[in-house]
């Protein structure tokens, strides 16, 4: 009897060790509102980027040189995108409203910001789209990161 219990136990360690193998050669699980696995929404986004984020983000998502500094008027500069900055410290549906609405309409209090709202310009999708793309440039470590605070902010 206490065979057939060790060989249940090598035999069920030898599954799960076989699945935490396999799934450290998969990319991370998509969760959140962007769809950073989709080839063709990111491709979309990639687009939409060049067309409407890139001239003050960096067509490379580098942002403004300085960004970390405020300008004369006080004023943030463009920050990257890619994961050397702090836009994946944000949960999705914040990145969504700041790109929709404009970052001063959801600081309030009179904040001034050259981030202008976009939801004259992009519908939804498109919005999503883009945030795709960026998502999609960053390593698997830093999407795992976001992706748990898109679970810890949903509850």
């Amino acid at each position: 009897m206490k065979t057939k219990r060790l060989v249940g136990v090598i035999g069920i360690s030898a599954v799960v060790l076989g699945a935490v193998v396999w799934a450290q050669d998969k990319p991370p699980v998509q969760v959140g509102l962007f769809d950073y696995s989709n080839a063709d929404v990111v491709g979309q986004g990639a687009q939409l980027y060049a067309d409407n984020c890139a001239s003050c983000h960096g067509a490379n998502l580098q942002g403004q040189d300085d960004w970390q500094t405020a300008t004369s008027n006080g004023r943030a500069l463009a920050p990257p995108h890619d994961e050397t900055g702090h836009t994946w410290h944000h949960p999705d549906e914040q990145l969504f409203q700041i790109v929709k609405f404009g970052t001063a309409a959801l600081v309030g209090n009179g904040y001034e910001s050259d981030m202008a709202g976009y939801g004259d310009v992009l519908s939804d999708a498109q919005i999503y789209a883009t945030m795709a793309f960026i998502k999609s440039t960053w390593p698997d470590e830093i999407i795992e990161r976001h992706n748990a605070m898109n679970v810890a902010t949903a509850q």
